[in-house]
């Protein structure tokens, strides 16, 4: 029994090995190949040479750290106040401020730079009321700010979602003894509170650089090409896919991304930041005085006007006939829904169809690696667990490359189509960028099932299968349920790996069908409408997604209980 358990958990192992191997390990392998052969295989660096001798790639590159520097500067300087205002003082609307903190992840940034554009643009509606009674503008939107102040509009709740959580899990003590100590205000957050988050802002910060320097969309639509990803992706599609210094540019981001996610855990070595409490501070909330709190809401409100204008803009710009050197549009119509409804029904489906492909096979995948690391001595399982988690240290722009480049030859059987130019492939890269979060909250989900649960029910005769199916999938599903969700949302506005490999529009996402609008003045209102309807459409998806698994995991768990396995 025994063995045979062994040869299922070792076939199960080997299929995951060869789905990473396949599909992540090999594309990005041939990327850094081409980057250091010539044509007749030899080894040469001369291509390096190459992208460094030329003003434009040396620019992008400098430009790519310098935005995503930038953005997760002004990201912290949005992120913190908000985090520790709403955890550390007592004051109305705090879930509410912290829910609406959230909201811009639901968005492309992309879809959002356009809106961007009208509001904060130099003949946008800020800087026009700005010109009117002050007589001066702001360049929130010229060149590299602008896509500064995208990006970190955009991805500041991954700082804000992982700070909230290690503020909250601080050991009241140590704030209380610093408090009796005489130690208060902004003496105490810099020296005992902000020192104790720093795993969570650091986990967050290196979120958003990788986001960041991976982002092609928004540079791309905000018409701002000296930038890493911007070159790369221009590299292959303009000059082909032979073209060595395109590959060079990938190889750069992949070393970028491992850079910053070695770099967020090298500056935590050797200290310890663990305590002694279970979780959830019991520290009491401090009283805001009046002047305190006029600060803190007048802050709040600022921030969240300023994080929440892109919705407002994109919906807008959505239902404008005419927007130009105006403050709001000039003319309102519904024909940007029309035209939508008319022209990229197929783009709405195929949304659904790949993101939900890719995030039900993400939490497969998740939860029986999450098990085989767990809960089997399977020699090298770790391994599972670094390569599918290291997926996303992987540009999306670099996997496309790499998958136009390694499968360019490969046809499908029974047809003359390639398979770079089959759905399927965008599915495949959806789910491998995609599979960090998922197995991120499947293996949470299992170290928190005790396996005393498991040999309980093993003791009353249930086999080991049928544990796994009908006691641990069920106590599972709050984790799988978050992995699916986080999957399906974050893949629904996936533009880097999508824009490498869509082939026919007839095969396109609602993302790829953004972009092409956002491409022209004319599309843009089409544009925004598809983005409003890309926002419903995963907000909707994400819930029947929610109550479809949950009432799958409810009529598991009172089977669970009814039959006592």
């Amino acid at each position: 029994m025994n063995q045979r358990l062994s040869f299922t958990h070792a076939a199960i192992a080997v299929a995951i090995a060869a789905f990473l191997i396949l599909f992540l390990l090999i594309p990005v392998a041939t990327v850094i190949y081409v980057a250091f052969t010539n044509s007749d295989g030899s080894l040469t660096f001369s291509h390096f040479g190459s992208f460094f001798s030329l003003t434009l790639m040396r620019e992008s590159f400098y430009n790519s750290l310098y935005v995503g520097g930038m953005s997760v500067l002004i990201s912290s300087i949005i992120s913190l106040p908000l985090a520790y205002f709403t955890m550390r003082f007592r004051f109305r609307g705090a879930v509410l401020i912290q829910t609406l903190g959230v909201l811009p992840l639901i968005m492309p940034p992309f879809v959002g730079a356009a809106a961007m554009q009208l509001l904060f643009g130099r003949s946008g509606s800020v800087n026009l009321l700005l010109n009117d009674w002050f007589g001066f503008g702001i360049p929130f939107m010229e060149g590299l700010n602008g896509v500064i102040f995208v990006e970190a509009l955009h991805y500041f709740p991954f700082i804000l979602l992982n700070l909230t959580v290690a503020l909250g899990n601080i050991d009241s003590a140590m704030e209380e003894s610093a408090q009796n100590l005489g130690a208060s205000g902004f003496r105490l957050f810099r020296r005992i509170v902000f020192p104790l988050a720093m795993p969570g802002y650091l986990a967050g910060a290196a979120l958003v650089f990788l986001k960041v320097f991976d982002d092609v969309g928004t540079p791309l639509v905000l018409n701002v090409t000296n930038i890493l990803a911007a070159q790369a992706y221009l590299r292959i599609t303009s000059i082909g896919i032979d073209d060595p210094i395109g590959y060079v540019a990938s190889v750069i981001m992949v070393i970028a991304s491992i850079i910053a996610l070695w770099g967020s855990t090298w500056l935590m070595r050797g200290r310890d930041y663990a305590t002694q409490q279970r979780g959830g501070s019991t520290l009491a909330k401090r009283e805001l005085k009046p002047w305190q709190a006029v600060l803190a809401y007048g802050w709040i409100i600022l921030v969240l006007l300023v994080v929440l204008s892109p919705h407002l803009g994109i919906l807008l710009l959505s239902l404008s006939k005419v927007w130009s050197y105006s403050v709001v549009p000039d003319v309102y119509t519904l024909d940007n829904y029309v035209t939508v409804f008319r022209d990229s029904s197929g783009m709405m489906t195929n949304t659904l169809l790949y993101c939900g492909i890719a995030a039900g096979l993400d939490v497969v995948l998740g939860t029986a690696i999450a098990y085989l690391i767990l809960r089997t001595k399977l020699a090298g399982r770790q391994w599972l667990d670094l390569v599918a988690t290291g997926a996303i240290a992987i540009p999306g722009v670099v996997l496309g490359i790499g998958y136009l480049r390694t499968f360019k030859d490969f046809q499908l059987p029974f047809t003359d189509e390639p398979f770079t130019a089959f759905w399927v492939i965008i599915v495949i890269a959806y789910a491998v960028r995609r599979l960090p979060y998922a197995l991120r909250s499947c293996t949470a989900a299992l170290q928190q099932l005790h396996v005393s649960l498991e040999e309980a029910a093993e003791n009353l005769g249930a086999s080991k299968n049928r544990t796994i199916y009908r006691v641990v999938v069920p106590l599972m599903a709050g984790g799988i349920l978050a992995g699916f969700v986080t999957s399906f949302l974050t893949a629904a506005v996936e533009l880097s790996a999508t824009i490498m490999l869509v082939t026919a529009q007839s095969n396109a996402p609602m993302s790829y069908g953004i972009y092409l609008y956002m491409q022209s003045i004319a599309g843009r209102g089409p544009g925004a409408a598809l983005g409003v309807v890309a926002v419903v459409t995963v907000a909707i998806g994400t819930y029947f997604s929610n109550r479809l698994i949950r009432n799958r995991a409810a009529g598991v768990e009172a089977q669970l209980l009814k039959t006592g396995v």
